[in-house]
């Protein structure tokens, strides 16, 4: 092998198991575009039956009507799979590595949308869709090279967790105040947010239950706080997954997934690298660019939502 290739291999911190993660956040992320596809033509009959208010928030009747629609229930269920194997993903690898390549989703939504819903996407859309994916790719590429598992302290888990509550409490806020004239990207902004707060919790539940089964040590009291991630992570879900069916009554799929493929992981990066310090190894070169690339991936995820064809004026 090339001695630039040996050292450019030296260069990556992964361990060929935690490189096994990364297919598996690729079949994720393949679930995941199925599902939003499903899923969207799901609540767009049910608004067909139901009244168009959902764009305001579901009401009971909208939900049970969801229920009963075959198409969202066959998204639902590519959806629960797709999170099987993001879980798989992040209990071999960190973080910051296998959740930011959920952007292959975008791609794919994109492409089936605009052949679905007969409408070629413009130039921006186009350019805004390359933005995510590239400043996303970069970013995976860098955090290959210096991510790593970390054990994560009391300190650092009650660190997420007032985190957390301070978010899902800002949200329901502004959600009541809001809802009656939110944008799409309202709804998208709040879902990737928790969205990124549930992975990074899940990161933390799997790591502690491998850490009970490695070391026989089994339960103990200072596992209160894993409980409360427990909690925090399932309500976290249900209000992003509220806010997910009620952006894909205001805006396309393609839109809803690009806010969750870009929004979600870099919220979750962002509690990797400054509170679990899964970065805490990077030059300042990389972190950097972690910023550059972000911006321009979240840049993308605006433009999207302003030029996107599909967009309900």
């Amino acid at each position: 092998m090339p001695p630039d290739i040996l050292d450019l291999t030296d260069q990556i911190s992964l361990t060929p198991l935690q490189v096994a993660g990364i297919p598996l956040a690729l079949i994720g992320a393949i679930l995941l575009s199925l599902g939003a596809q499903f899923q969207h033509r799901g609540v767009a009959r049910m608004e067909e039956t139901h009244g168009s208010e959902a764009s305001t928030g579901l009401n009971f009747s909208q939900i049970k009507a969801l229920l009963a629609r075959p198409s969202w229930v066959i998204g639902t269920a590519f959806l629960g799979l797709a999170i099987v194997f993001q879980l798989s993903s992040l209990a071999i690898a960190p973080i910051m590595v296998v959740q930011p390549l959920g952007a292959v989703a975008l791609v794919m939504t994109a492409i089936m949308n605009s052949r679905i819903a007969k409408v070629r996407l413009d130039a921006i859309s186009i350019r805004a869709i390359v933005m995510c994916v590239v400043g996303v790719g970069v970013f995976v590429g860098i955090a290959a090279m210096f991510a790593k598992s970390t054990v994560v302290t009391q300190r650092e888990l009650s660190l997420v967790l007032i985190i957390l509550a301070v978010v899902l409490t800002a949200w329901i806020v502004l959600f009541l105040i809001f809802r009656k004239n939110a944008s799409p990207i309202f709804y998208i902004l709040g879902a990737g947010m928790l969205f990124g707060f549930v992975a990074t919790l899940a990161k933390v539940v799997i790591d502690r239950v491998k850490t009970i089964v490695i070391s026989g040590s089994g339960f103990e009291s200072t596992d209160f706080l894993t409980i409360l991630c427990i909690v925090g992570l399932i309500v976290a879900s249900l209000l992003g997954s509220y806010f997910v069916q009620t952006a894909y009554a205001s805006g396309p799929p393609d839109l809803v997934v690009a806010g969750l493929t870009v929004v979600d992981p870099l919220v979750a990066v962002t509690v990797g690298i400054l509170v679990l310090g899964e970065a805490a190894d990077a030059p300042l070169w990389a972190v950097i660019a972690f910023v550059i690339t972000g911006a321009i991936a979240i840049f993308g995820v605006f433009s999207l939502s302003k030029h996107h064809p599909q967009i309900k004026s």
